[in-house]
């Protein structure tokens, strides 16, 4: 099936005893200049300015939270923060992601994408920023901040790239997945040296990507422009699928595939570094296990598409993304390196499958993009939980075994929903 996520929907909406609908808009009319079977080089030549655009805007949407979890250690000590306290710091963000996204298609509805995408980076960049200074109190607010500026822009930038390009989803949908990995893995494997050469400072450490935020919205200017010469686009109303059984098992794989990685963003450095590993050397390990998740977040979707059902690769992935982090709590040190490279590659096909099934499991564009919102605005709310119970264990148990445990059970948990979730069926919505 080839057709492209889209998150173009308006806030859900009710009637007394209605069910909660989005308001979806259609695919664009014959006069975008996005052409079937229009070569990928002349396609990237055309629209060059919007794809730096849309590039820069996804390399922001995992710094603020993987430039964390680096100097977690170092903040905590500073502030004297409990290994709880730290937890909340790493869930706030990704609770952010999940209770914003269900504002951003409001905002969009209201101001259109491109005003809410900028709108977005600028309070990402101001929380980014607030993060070093002020203190607990300027650390809680900034991650409030750059969690729902990255919630916003995260489900709107699936929705731009449906309405302008719809007969090059795929590409571009790689394209973003790129970036986004790639931030995630430059802010891991940098923000240790960057605070060292601002003499140890993590403050300085962790606001300097509020500058690469300014930089996208600069980029991002001229889509303002743009998008006031875009024809209006026709909408309808598609129930969000609430009471489908699929659609919740979709929902409850991608949050708990995402609690998965976001406890590897928040923790997997201080994990390293209490089995003796440097801070230096742990970021780096991070930063090369997000890299890697590049390989299959691009190849697991095309390889899922071959088989009827997508069950059997989900739990092969799921596998590869279990394992090597119980493996990396619980085995020698010297057999660190394996378990990161295996964890990147699992968890980029866990994640890349997520987004798969949100298309492969709909009809057609509209239901995709109820069903995006209601498996991004819940799942990622639920992800968040998994970053703050691995602090409150570590702080009750002083060990990681516990946390081994959390893994575990999650890790079952996301393989039934999502064993269930790659069966050939579809999600029917109103």
């Amino acid at each position: 099936m080839t057709t492209p996520l889209s998150s173009a929907c308006a806030a859900p909406s009710s009637t007394k005893g209605a069910e909660p609908s989005y308001v979806c808009a259609e695919p664009p009319g014959p006069d975008r200049r996005d052409i079937p079977g229009q070569p990928a080089g002349a396609f990237l030549s055309h629209h060059l300015p919007l794809l730096v655009g849309l590039v820069l805007v996804a390399l922001n949407l995992r710094p603020a939270l993987s430039s964390l979890a680096p100097l977690l250690d170092q903040v905590s000590s500073e502030l004297g923060l409990s290994a709880s306290f730290a937890g909340v710091v790493t869930f706030l963000p990704v609770f952010c992601l999940g209770a914003f996204a269900f504002l951003a298609p409001r905002l969009s509805h209201r101001y259109g994408s491109a005003r809410t995408i900028l709108l977005a980076l600028l309070v990402l960049a101001a929380g980014i920023a607030l993060r070093g200074v002020f203190g607990i109190a300027g650390l809680l607010l900034g991650t409030v901040m750059a969690g729902a500026g990255i919630g916003v822009a995260g489900v709107l930038l699936p929705s731009v790239v449906k309405r302008h390009y719809p007969h090059h989803a795929s590409l571009l949908t790689g394209i973003y997945t790129m970036a986004l990995c790639s931030g995630a893995a430059l802010a891991a494997g940098t923000s240790v040296p960057l605070a060292e050469a601002f003499g140890g400072s993590w403050r300085l450490g962790l606001s300097c990507w509020a500058l690469l935020a300014l930089a996208a919205a600069a980029f991002w200017i001229p889509q303002l422009r743009r998008s006031k010469h875009e024809p209006k686009s026709e909408r309808r109303r598609v129930r969000a699928p609430w009471r489908s059984m699929l659609a919740w098992q979709i929902t409850l794989y991608m949050g708990l595939q995402s609690s998965l990685a976001y406890i590897v963003f928040g923790w997997l450095p201080t994990m390293l570094m209490a089995r003796g590993l440097g801070a230096l050397e742990a970021g780096l390990m991070m930063s090369v296990s997000v890299l890697l998740q590049l390989v299959t977040a691009l190849g697991g979707p095309f390889i899922a598409a071959r088989f009827r059902h997508q069950s059997g690769v989900i739990a092969l992935f799921l596998t590869l993304s279990v394992v090597p982090l119980l493996c990396i709590l619980l085995m020698p040190v010297s057999t660190l390196w394996l378990w990161i490279v295996l964890l990147g590659l699992g968890q980029g096909g866990t994640f890349s499958l997520a987004l798969a099934l949100l298309v492969l499991r709909t009809h057609n564009a509209q239901s995709a993009g109820a069903l995006s919102g209601m498996a991004q605005g819940i799942g990622y709310s639920l992800a968040a939980f998994g970053t703050l119970g691995v602090g409150l264990l570590h702080d009750l148990r002083g060990d990681w075994f516990a946390v081994a445990g959390l893994v575990l059970a999650i890790g079952v948990l996301a393989l039934l929903c999502g064993f269930n979730a790659g069966r050939d069926r579809f999600v029917e919505t109103g």
